[in-house]
């Protein structure tokens, strides 16, 4: 699946290619490459941004939500993963596979909230404690899919 770039009322520059996600996260860990260069944390980190979105998506598709899936990415190489828009409000999702969550983990969220005031900004991460950094929401992973219906 491809996802366009979220665009409305865009303040800044951005990125006009698509996103490109695997419809099944299995699928992905089993056709994608891997040599002398691809690390465990490179592999790992986008399948697990495929599990969020296929999570995300399933739950939208099942319960016939209407939400639009996108990504925001600008020219100066800020980004949101997934960013979901319609009846239900804006939301970003930035996801991390690392257990710490660094400030640069978060430039992307800062960015595209202060651009949409009105969205909720959470990122998931591979940690264990649920946090929150001005109107961003950190949550681990194991949290979010467990809550993942009432987050949509």
């Amino acid at each position: 699946m491809r996802l366009p770039v979220f665009a409305r009322k865009a303040k800044r520059k951005l990125a006009t290619h698509r996103k490109f996600f695997f419809f099944d996260v299995g699928v992905y860990r089993a056709v994608r490459p891997r040599g002398p260069l691809d690390t465990a944390d490179d592999i790992e980190g986008a399948a697990l941004e495929t599990l969020v979105f296929q999570e995300l998506r399933a739950l939208n598709d099942g319960l016939d939500l209407g939400t639009d899936f996108h990504y925001w990415r600008t020219t100066g190489n800020l980004e949101v993963d997934l960013v979901l828009y319609g009846e239900r409000g804006l939301k970003a999702f930035e996801v991390k596979r690392t257990s710490r969550v660094r400030s640069e983990d978060l430039k992307g969220l800062r960015a595209f909230i202060e651009d949409y005031p009105m969205a909720e900004a959470r990122l998931v991460y591979g940690g264990t404690r649920r946090d929150r950094e001005g109107r961003i929401e950190i949550i681990p992973a194991a949290q979010f899919f467990s809550e993942v219906a009432e987050i949509i």
